[in-house]
């Protein structure tokens, strides 16, 4: 049985235990606590080995350069288009209009959006002993592509570097597989407990704003991630959604695209993504890639907006396509991260922030489909660069794919 269908199994069984046992299913969540330390175990040390290879792998400064500048474009036009379908779906579907929910207020750390400086220096780490310790990703990326970079351009001196650095990613690569023998059974403890906390009467008043974000989330996958997919590489967008599954259903699990992380590294392997695009272009997009998050956050900005009786105007809405996709390169891929960011999105069109309130309930079930959209978006990322620099074997015949022309 393959690995997927083992997690679907998983996937089920947790829904269905969840829904019988209600609260006294967190007996399972060990299970899920487990299989969620044991992905963490290796996350640090194989994201920074994967990108210190996958950097140095490339060869030459230019191409680096140049995959670089496609991924991070990719990035930056899916994200913006997540916004737009957020706040398309919000205004049609109105799931905020005629809402009356007692607000408990909390007090929420407020974030507001930094600038374009703030967050270029706060991604340059200043210890990155520290940056390991504290889990901070996106230095980690940044010191892990620097050290890259400079194997490349010492070559033969740092062979002995990039061979250790090499022998480390290849262990991690390992110890991921037999993690993923786990998975199932993770799977199914998050999923239950998740159920079981929740419940379905839980859901009901909230069900617009659940309605649009899991809508927005499936619109986008199917339009842009297929059509993309489709556009640049000859795999079919059947495929590639299959493929995807097992790390899909990990991050809708866990939600945790940098958790997600060995899973979807796995996925692109088995659609022909060569190792020295997806070890760049993956762990870059768990941490800066997070297209539900974006488009979650247009949703809610919209709802919360309809709850309390105020009108947006375009301006507004196109500030808020702004801010959500500066706020969701700064999102960290854990779960919950996104409701915190929320708050640059409200504080950048003067809404209430009491209003995170009325999501916070149901943020859990909110994160899940933004986070398997996160990272079905990092797999059609590493699918389209490959494909576009001639690097995307077609894992049937076993011949590379020419890029398009």
């Amino acid at each position: 049985m393959k690995l997927h269908v083992k997690i679907l199994i998983g996937f089920v069984a947790g829904i269905a235990v969840g829904a019988v046992l209600g609260p006294t299913a967190s007996v399972v969540k060990p299970l899920g606590d487990l299989f969620l330390r044991l992905i963490r175990m290796v996350i640090v040390p194989l994201v920074f080995s994967s990108l210190v290879v996958g950097a140095a792998g490339v060869g030459d400064v230019r191409k680096l350069g140049r995959i670089g500048g496609k991924t991070i474009a990719f990035f930056l036009v899916t994200t913006a288009i997540a916004v737009l379908i957020g706040l398309l779906l919000g205004n049609l579907i109105a799931p905020g209009v005629g809402l009356s929910i007692p607000v408990d207020v909390e007090e929420v750390e407020v974030k507001t959006a930094p600038s374009i400086v703030d967050t270029i220096l706060e991604m340059v780490p200043t210890n990155p002993f520290v940056s390991f310790q504290e889990m901070n990703m996106l230095q980690i990326i940044v010191f892990a592509l620097f050290f890259g970079l400079g194997i490349t351009l010492i070559g033969k001196a740092a062979q002995p570097a990039y061979d250790f650095i090499n022998a480390v990613a290849e262990i991690m690569y390992k110890l991921v597989g037999i993690i993923m023998e786990f998975a199932p059974f993770g799977v199914f403890g998050l999923i239950a407990q998740t159920v079981g906390a929740h419940g379905v009467d839980v859901l009901l008043p909230l069900f617009k704003v659940i309605l649009a974000v899991y809508l927005g989330c499936i619109l986008h996958a199917l339009a842009v991630y297929s059509g993309s997919v489709a556009l640049f590489s000859p795999i079919s967008p059947l495929r590639f959604f299959r493929t995807m599954m097992p790390a899909t259903l990990v991050a809708f699990s866990s939600c945790s695209s940098s958790g997600t992380l060995p899973v979807t590294m796995k996925a692109a392997e088995e659609l022909g993504v060569s190792k020295s695009v997806s070890s760049f272009v993956l762990p870059l997009g768990a941490t800066v890639n997070m297209d539900g998050t974006a488009l979650y956050q247009g949703v809610c900005a919209l709802f919360i907006a309809q709850a309390y009786g105020l009108e947006l105007s375009l301006a507004q809405q196109l500030t808020i396509v702004l801010t959500a996709t500066l706020a969701s390169i700064g999102t960290a891929g854990v779960p919950g991260a996104g409701l915190v960011m929320l708050t640059m999105v409200l504080t950048s069109v003067n809404l209430p922030l009491e209003g995170l309130a009325l999501v916070a309930g149901i943020d859990r079930i909110l994160d899940m489909a933004r986070t398997a959209i996160n990272v079905t978006g990092d797999g059609a990322a590493a699918v389209v660069v490959a494909a576009m620099e001639g690097e995307l074997a077609d894992t049937r015949a076993d011949k590379p794919i020419t890029p398009p022309v």
